[in-house]
């Protein structure tokens, strides 16, 4: 594997590990100014390009009403052409709440852009898969997070 390769991977890992971390600065230097989000397949929301701070304020406004998350991805696959690459990899993510766990699967499809020797994904797509676990998690962490505002 190349170097680029594993920038690239730093990359889309420090949005995940960011995110378990509420790291949210970790989270917004991976991502560009504006990304085409995409979690049609799992909400049948349109992809909509967004700014990366709405991005943080989305997930820093939800995952917090989890006692906490572990997000995997692995099988990564990347397409460098130059300045550019489009990667695809498989992720499993685990959200908990007391004893209780929610588990989402599914691949992913992201576009980095390389600038100064960093790179920062400007397109962010879930392949949603399956669902297991306690389904009603997110409803519980979404009110646990209007309680605290």
């Amino acid at each position: 594997m190349s170097v680029e390769n594993d920038k690239i991977i730093q990359t889309i890992t420090a949005i995940f590990d960011g995110a378990d971390a509420r790291d949210w600065p970790k989270v917004k230097a991976a991502f560009a100014d504006q990304v085409l989000l995409d979690y049609s397949s799992m909400n049948g929301n349109p992809a909509t390009h967004v700014k990366s701070e709405d991005i943080i304020a989305a997930w820093s406004g939800f995952l917090p009403g989890f006692d906490k998350t572990h997000h995997q991805v692995f099988d990564f696959t990347i397409d460098q052409q130059n300045d550019k690459a489009d990667v695809q990899f498989r992720g499993v993510a685990d959200h908990f709440i007391d004893q209780s766990k929610w588990t989402v699967e599914g691949t992913y499809d992201v576009e980095v852009i390389g600038k100064g020797g960093n790179w920062q994904a400007t397109k962010f797509r879930l392949n949603f898969e399956t669902q297991s676990g306690d389904t009603s998690l997110p409803q519980q962490a979404a009110e646990i997070m209007s309680k605290k505002y």
